[in-house]
């Protein structure tokens, strides 16, 4: 792996500390005094692979977060069906999957709300992980804005399919929120990694929860 690969998988694996302070009312992780993890997929739902990701899932009684991108479950309301009924849980991920720091305030807000009309979830992720300042304060009076605590880079075609398995073994923790992509950019590694973490984690005693988003309405973050 070539040192720049390897500079971008320990910035980015794990926030460091002064960001999440600096984002102080957003969600990294949920505190919790038992071994669960946070399984959260970005980007769906997409034909073929959230059916396989749902299958791996209930091969080890694992629940989910499925961040959907609004105009996706408007295309596949069927796959967005599944999930619900396999009793994951789902969040708003932007009807367009826009970038906040590239968008205009006004037309990211509205198309935040676009996707709450075909998502109908408290719960929201910013693609790419981006969001002004001004649109988390906006969007925090309506939503509870989730980050992560461990990001695979599974969407990283530099990265060998262990590598994104390793960035999660190495650094997930009780409570934390970690990420995966339901998209095709992303399958050959999330095909590997992940049945992979599911069983590592399972013979750890761990349990796999979707988040609750009664109980992170008002939560403060955890460090």
């Amino acid at each position: 792996m070539k040192l720049g690969t390897k500079l971008r998988v320990s910035l980015f694996v794990k926030p460091p500390g002064w960001i999440r302070k600096f984002s102080a009312k957003m969600i990294w992780r949920v505190p919790v005094d038992e071994p669960v993890l946070y399984l959260t997929f970005d980007d769906g739902p997409v034909a073929g692979l959230t059916e396989w990701i749902l299958e791996s899932l209930n091969q080890f009684g694992a629940k989910a977060t499925f961040f959907c991108v609004g105009e996706n479950v408007r295309k596949n309301p069927e796959l967005f069906a599944k999930i619900l009924d396999g009793g994951h849980a789902v969040g708003n991920h932007t009807y367009s999957h826009l970038n906040s720091y590239r968008t205009r305030l006004s037309i990211y807000i509205k198309d935040v709300h676009r996707a709450h009309k075909e998502i109908g979830s408290r719960l929201f992720r910013p693609p790419y992980g981006r969001i002004s300042l001004l649109a988390a304060r906006i969007l925090n009076r309506h939503y509870s804005i989730i980050l992560w605590d461990v990001l695979s880079m599974d969407y990283d075609r530099e990265l060998e399919p262990r590598m994104v398995m390793y960035n999660v073994v190495s650094k997930a923790r009780p409570g934390s929120i970690i990420v995966f992509h339901d998209n095709i950019k992303a399958r050959e590694n999330l095909q590997y990694a992940l049945p992979r973490v599911l069983d590592h984690y399972s013979r750890a005693g761990y349990r796999f929860l979707p988040l609750d988003e009664k109980l992170l309405k008002d939560q403060n973050p955890a460090s």
